[in-house]
């Protein structure tokens, strides 16, 4: 009896081991084929960028689209921008999508399942409203793609080298300075504690500036840089471990 009940168990453990090892394999797998695709983006707007022709693409709203992002978008109109850090492999189109908001949680470019998904901008956001503040979700995948290394924000050393974010919008390039970096987490809503999510799209003054006055209290370090209303905000979103739902934040300021 006690020979057949260690033989179940030795086999339940070669099955356990077994799981494992393919969901590790599908993992890389993914993690793989998306770097791919990604690869292909980035090329594609490098080809944009580098094309001669007087080609002229518009948004359904009449807006000129950068030369660099015109395939990209004639691929995907959800396209609302690129966003790149400096220092990490953060270099990702930028989708919106007001109708379903989360569609690119779990979604690639050709709008196919992807569990590495996209950067995506709430759908609450208007890029060319001054007055807001643009809050942007990426996924912490431990390959290492998408907003994983925007913890790298956590180090003061790693700002000082890299106090700037690039998020270009498709009519225009534009860089951020960073305000605050910190760790938060999505709380119950009976508590009553600064919850950054809640801050999304245009903000009056004192929204603003109260938003501002929270960031920076709970920031790792002090970046010397206190926005101004009319200086649009970005606000970069990923999971952290520190706690359960945890989360860190980016908040940076439009550079003129």
């Amino acid at each position: 009896m006690s020979k057949w009940v260690s033989n179940i168990i030795v086999i339940i453990c070669i099955l356990v081991f077994l799981a494992s090892g393919l969901y590790l394999l599908r993992y890389y797998l993914s993690a793989r084929q998306t770097e791919g695709e990604l690869d292909e983006l980035l090329s594609l707007k490098t080809e944009g960028e580098a094309e001669m022709d007087n080609e002229v693409v518009t948004t359904p709203e009449g807006k000129k689209i950068l030369k660099k992002y015109k395939k990209l978008y004639k691929r995907n109109s959800d396209l609302i921008g690129w966003v790149t850090v400096d220092g990490t492999p953060i270099d990702y189109p930028v989708m919106q999508t007001k109708n379903d908001p989360e569609l690119y949680l779990h979604c690639n470019y050709k709008k196919e399942y992807d569990v590495n998904g996209l950067p995506f901008l709430d759908a609450k956001c208007d890029v060319e409203d001054m007055q807001s503040n643009l809050i942007m979700y990426g996924h912490h995948m431990k390959s290492g793609l998408m907003f994983a290394h925007l913890v790298d924000y956590d180090s003061v050393d790693f700002y000082k080298k890299h106090p700037v974010i690039q998020f270009d919008t498709l009519y225009e390039e534009r860089k951020y300075e960073i305000v605050a970096a910190f760790y938060s987490q999505v709380y119950k809503e009976d508590q009553d504690v600064f919850k950054y999510y809640n801050w999304p799209g245009h903000l009056t003054k004192k929204q603003y500036n109260n938003y501002v006055k929270n960031v920076k209290k709970l920031s790792q370090y002090d970046t010397g840089i206190t926005p101004e209303y009319g200086e649009q905000l970005i606000t970069l979103v990923t999971c952290a471990y520190q706690t359960e739902d945890g989360r860190f934040v980016v908040v940076a300021k439009r550079k003129e």
